[in-house]
């Protein structure tokens, strides 16, 4: 079985996305002491570059349940799938915790440890690894069950000393917990929203596999959109921030679309999974300029990721040094290493940035792309 090229191409689509809310979440000036999607703080453009980047996280996870799916009709062999997807699984939280939190923070004490995408993607994978002997379409149900009502969990009632809610709720909701004296531990990503997000797209793997599959990626792209407006609309279910009229238009409709990414509302996931859909229409099967640039990213999308935070730091770095800062100044942990004074740059200078990160990393990709592409005897290469 061929690779599918519009599953790179989006992918590395969403991978170049990706590394413009880093570099302004680790560099721009507010990004330590303003949300960019606070309407009473906000700007246009800072809130869109905030906004785009949210189409990243559930293509990058749906797409996750979609190649394990694709792996597992390659192979053909259960037991083997299963034991590839628990140990990959293992392997993401164990590179979360070391490889990307340090490449996040730069902190060599460990102090703060999140619970980020890669992790959340490694739970999805031990937990598809044991609902394998299922079907795809019961796996799928699965998932659709868990994106459309895990919004309820939070509203049920525990004791707020009980057991079950110390330990249920960071499954649903992010939160901070403080251990082992200066440590936390960040859920940034709590799991349980983002395996449903991972089992449906385990789920649509077939659709992948039709010959006339950009008819169904847009009958499903256009029914979550049109589904998505009718519950946004009547501001009832769907979101646990509601939108409201603000001082103008304009603003009323960032309100509209102003989702909840943490955990991801049934209204996310419906709005941004519609896009990647209409998206995948969109690209079909073309082999353009396009497809074999976003393509090079979406072969070796782990490989992006670890090495791209460094990539951003590096250049942090270089730019305090210029501003004439030592590593005295640096404040590092949940301050990325900028100095207490901020030291942030303008958002023009994150774009330029950004475009940097992104010409930097493409060879670098490349080149690995096409090692991992003639060594296919190096088994750990499937892991990065």
């Amino acid at each position: 079985m061929n690779r599918i090229k519009s599953i790179d191409a989006i992918r590395g689509l969403v991978m170049i996305i990706m590394a413009l809310d880093h570099v302004r979440d680790i560099m721009h000036t507010t990004s330590l002491n303003n949300s960019p999607t606070d309407l009473q703080t906000t700007s246009i453009i800072l809130f869109f570059t905030r906004w785009i980047t949210y189409l990243c996280a559930p293509v990058f996870v749906f797409l996750s349940g979609t190649s394990a799916y694709l792996a597992y009709q390659r192979k053909n062999d259960r037991m083997e799938q299963q034991k590839f997807l628990l140990t990959r699984g293992l392997w993401l939280i164990i590179l979360e915790f070391t490889v990307v939190n340090f490449g996040l923070w730069f902190n060599i004490h460990f102090n703060e440890f999140i619970f980020s995408v890669i992790a959340t993607i490694g739970f999805g994978f031990i937990i598809l690894s044991l609902l394998l002997k299922m079907s795809f379409k019961t796996i799928g149900f699965i998932g659709l069950l868990i994106v459309c009502f895990h919004n309820l969990v939070p509203s049920i009632s525990f004791n707020e000393s009980s057991m079950l809610k110390r330990v249920l709720m960071p499954l649903f909701i992010p939160g901070a917990f403080p251990f082992a004296g200066t440590k936390l531990f960040i859920m940034g990503y709590p799991p349980i929203p983002w395996l449903g997000v991972l089992l449906l797209g385990y789920g649509f793997g077939p659709v992948f596999l039709k010959s006339d599959r950009k008819k169904h990626f847009l009958k499903v792209g256009l029914a979550s959109l049109v589904i998505f407006f009718i519950l946004r609309t009547l501001n009832i279910y769907g979101d646990s921030v509601k939108w409201a009229f603000q001082k103008n238009s304009l603003f009323t409709i960032l309100s509209y679309i102003n989702l909840t990414k943490y955990p991801p509302s049934l209204l996310f996931d419906m709005l941004f999974l519609g896009i990647m859909m209409i998206l995948f229409y969109i690209v079909g099967e073309s082999d353009n300029l396009f497809t074999k640039l976003a393509g090079i990213f979406g072969k070796v999308p782990l490989f992006y990721f670890l090495l791209h935070w460094y990539i951003i730091h590096l250049i942090l770095f270089v730019i305090l040094e210029c501003k004439g800062y030592s590593i005295s100044d640096m404040n590092f942990g949940t301050s990325f290493g900028r100095p207490k004074d901020g030291a942030g740059i303008e958002l023009w200078t994150v774009y330029i940035i950004w475009i940097l990160v992104v010409l930097i990393m493409y060879p670098l990709c490349k080149i690995y792309s096409n090692y991992k592409h003639l060594h296919p005897e190096n088994k750990w290469l499937k892991y990065l």
